[in-house]
């Protein structure tokens, strides 16, 4: 009776050690699932700021070009406004320089 004894104790033994080898696997399977998912989750979120951060620059780009364009286009519209005074200006010149002339040669007529 004793060896029987003896060899349920040992198959006890290595039956329990393996059950906690087995059980230490699968913990460290979990523990890499979970490692590898958490990379990805990071890696997914780094993607996302990335997307995220070029999308706001191309907005930002996007806008500086329309405000540039309407700098562009502010000054095109003063250079036209300040051309047009010019001329006025240069018309009333000519005007008033043309009623000078005309007032000089009726006074002369006159004397």
């Amino acid at each position: 009776m004793q060896p029987y004894r003896r060899f349920f104790c040992y198959k006890h033994a290595f039956l329990k050690e393996e059950d906690e080898k087995h059980e230490q696997e699968e913990e460290q399977e979990e523990q890499e699932q979970g490692e590898q998912e958490q990379e990805e989750q990071e890696q997914e979120e780094q993607e996302q700021e990335e997307e995220e951060q070029g999308e706001q620059e191309q907005e930002e780009q996007e806008q500086e070009e329309r405000e540039q364009e309407k700098q562009e286009q502010e000054e095109q519209e003063q250079g036209e406004q300040e051309q047009e005074e010019q001329e006025q200006e240069e018309q009333e010149q000519e005007e008033q320089e043309q009623e000078e002339q005309e007032q000089e040669e009726q006074e002369q007529e006159e004397q």
